[in-house]
């Protein structure tokens, strides 16, 4: 046996022999890799967005507006109809008419 070498109780029961060496290859490969990563990251943000907007692209300004004025008057449709007297409704409607 080497005097780098390191014993291991593997589960089956046998003895695993571990040099020193092939750890601190190891640990230097994984360090290598989080460098590269960690250089690259902003490449890798910009591909993974690119990939957002191919799957789920952006709507127009025009379309956003709409639907935030379809959600705006079904939220005032519903407040009107939850209101418990005609007086209430129509200072709804006369408050979502101005907005």
């Amino acid at each position: 046996m080497f005097a780098d070498a390191i014993l291991i109780h593997a589960p089956s029961g046998l003895f695993t022999e571990l040099s020193l060496v092939l750890i601190a290859r190891a640990i230097a490969l994984n360090l290598l890799g989080v460098a590269l990563l960690m250089l690259f990251r902003p490449l890798l943000t910009g591909v993974g967005r690119a990939l957002l907007l191919v799957i789920q692209p952006r709507l127009s300004r025009e379309q956003r507006l709409a639907r935030r004025h379809r959600r705006d008057a079904e939220l005032v449709q519903a407040m009107i109809n939850a209101s418990p007297g005609p007086d209430d409704a129509s200072e709804l409607r006369a408050i979502a008419a101005r907005a």
